[in-house]
């Protein structure tokens, strides 16, 4: 299961990508629109940012935008800089492993079913891009 800052952030990311091209957007429009209490979207978007997601403008007529088209970001990258690993064990992660304490990690049954389990996920996570949180954006779906 994702965590709430996680869906959070993919929330604002589709909305983000639904208004590429029209210039920033205030963070208290994306925050009425998705539902998303401003204190956490401001320290998620900011964390977008330092990873070069988004851009910022400030001043009048500033906010957040997409630092780049919709359809060049992975649901995958986007997932991994807002709430980490996407596999469900440390063991079997790509970019966060870590070796469990208390399994033998060459005969662990579970770290097998979990590593196909990440897989298959990647496997979609990795071909669907912000263009695809758009919401009514129904081009794509197949897996």
């Amino acid at each position: 299961m994702i965590s709430k800052k996680t869906q959070y952030g993919l929330k604002a990311l589709g909305y983000l990508a639904s208004q590429y091209g029209n210039g920033p957007v205030l963070i208290a429009d994306i925050a009425t629109k998705k539902k998303i209490p401003i204190k956490f979207l401001e320290s998620i978007l900011l964390l977008l940012k330092q990873n070069q997601v988004l851009e910022s403008k400030k001043g009048k007529g500033g906010g957040y935008y997409l630092a780049q088209s919709p359809k060049k970001t992975t649901l995958a990258a986007a997932i991994r800089i807002i709430g980490g690993p996407i596999a469900m064990l440390p063991c079997v992660s790509l970019n966060f492993y870590e070796k469990c304490s208390d399994c033998d990690e060459i005969n662990c049954g579970l770290r097998r079913v979990m590593a196909i389990t990440r897989d298959a996920t990647l496997k979609v996570l990795e071909k669907k891009t912000l263009q695809d949180l758009i919401d009514g954006n129904i081009e794509n779906m197949s897996f």
